[in-house]
């Protein structure tokens, strides 16, 4: 007897799909798919908002100093001639950064073993390559999910039914963070 759904896939397949959909489901907070991958997705989800919630305030905070390039008003770097060569004028800054005590760091990797790289590309067609950034949703776990869900003791999500699907009669549903 199996305890998972193997949804009519090969293992690879399957574990990608599901990584796929929870990755998803935590970048936009919820997702549409059938009643079966919901439930898996809602097993995989659901211990990493726990993970996080009990992990949310786990780290330290120190002050660091780091140069940093000027820049003139279109944003790029400053220059100054020393010794007949241009170069890049820096300032000091200090930084407070959040240091992460060894039982967060291990939260993070394992999800991050779990979640996928999400890329956040803008709407128009000008600039659409350069004005790509990198999406940290582990940070996001931590930050906003662990705070929002702390004293909530499990039941993150929800399964709202929507019907069938037209080709095939399979159960839609909504997967959501409550």
């Amino acid at each position: 007897m199996a305890f998972y759904r193997k949804l009519g896939k090969a293992t690879k397949p399957r574990r990608a799909l599901l990584r796929n959909q929870a990755t998803m489901l935590l970048y936009n907070g919820k997702i549409v798919t059938t009643e079966a991958r919901a439930k898996e997705v809602q097993k995989i989800v659901e211990p990493m908002i726990a993970l996080a919630a009990k992990e949310k305030d786990n780290y330290e905070t120190i002050k660091v100093s780091a140069k940093v390039p000027e820049k003139d008003k279109d944003g790029k770097r400053v220059k100054e001639v020393v010794d007949g060569k241009k170069v890049t004028k820096f300032t000091t800054v200090e930084k407070e950064i959040k240091k992460d005590m060894p039982s967060r760091m291990h939260a993070r990797r394992q999800l991050l073993r779990t979640l996928y790289p999400v890329t956040e590309v803008p709407k128009e067609g000008a600039g659409r390559k350069k004005n790509t950034k990198e999406v940290d949703l582990v940070a996001k776990l931590f930050d906003e999910y662990g705070p929002k869900y702390a004293d909530r003791k499990g039941g993150y999500t929800r399964i709202v039914k929507i019907g069938q699907r037209k080709g095939d009669a399979a159960m839609m549903v909504v997967l959501e963070l409550v």
